[in-house]
């Protein structure tokens, strides 16, 4: 069974383009599970474009799935992270002024950071999850850090699958194979619709979780939440 978490950040970035609280996040979040979430996700960013620090405390009391907070692990965000421990955290790459998360950690490069920022998380009860590029090599370094899962960019994927759905997934089969065989968690995101879902499920096997927000509050404005949901739900199962 794949889970499927929501990532409501495009929901907050509705409400912060007006003053109030409209639409209500927390709400929005209580109803995601409501009609078949299995997940909620967010990824707050220094700059609070979209979540917003202070949304966490409030999201942690009413999430009764699995709440996954994503994101850089500097000191604030591991100190908000610690002060509201989630079921799962997800160390991202973002510089500051990111648009979005479009690529994955090096984890040669920064083990030791990665190495401890996962120990400490850990130590609260926090899973973690390291958002990767699909190569063999960051797989590997993710165990070496002692994380409990990967989480695979599935922006190339995306991107590449229209024109050859094959080309696009081998990378994903092949680190998949290879997560399984070393024992560490698949999960991933980005990017990922109703028209890429149901192959990039297929094909990679052991696949744990995905986050999806973008294309699924798209989806939403035509179809509704509640059908989007399900719509998804049912290219997973």
């Amino acid at each position: 069974m794949t889970k499927l978490s929501v990532n409501i950040n495009k929901v907050a970035l509705i409400r912060n383009s007006r003053e109030g609280n409209l639409p209500d996040l927390v709400q929005v979040a209580k109803d995601c599970e409501a009609f078949g979430a299995e997940g909620i996700t967010v990824h707050p960013r220094p700059d609070e474009r979209h979540i917003r620090y202070s949304d966490i405390p409030a999201l942690r009391a009413v999430v009764t799935t699995e709440f996954n907070i994503e994101g850089n692990p500097t000191d604030q965000f591991l100190e908000l992270v610690l002060k509201n421990p989630p079921a799962q955290c997800t160390l991202v790459p973002d510089p500051p002024g990111a648009l979005t998360s479009s690529q994955g950690w090096n984890t040669l490069a920064h083990k030791a950071f990665l190495r401890d920022v996962t120990a400490r998380l850990q130590e609260h009860g926090v899973r973690v999850s390291v958002f990767i590029d699909a190569e063999e090599a960051h797989v590997e370094g993710a165990k070496a850090v002692g994380a409990d899962r990967v989480e695979f960019y599935t922006g190339n994927y995306a991107l590449q699958f229209p024109e050859s759905p094959e080309k696009a997934i081998a990378p994903h089969a092949r680190c998949a194979r290879l997560a399984n065989d070393i024992g560490i968690g698949i999960n991933a995101g980005h990017d990922l619709n109703l028209d890429n879902l149901r192959y990039y499920k297929e094909q990679v096997e052991g696949l744990l979780e995905v986050s999806i927000g973008h294309a699924l509050i798209s989806d939403a404005l035509y179809f509704g939440l509640q059908n989007t949901i399900q719509m998804y739900l049912r290219q997973l199962k």
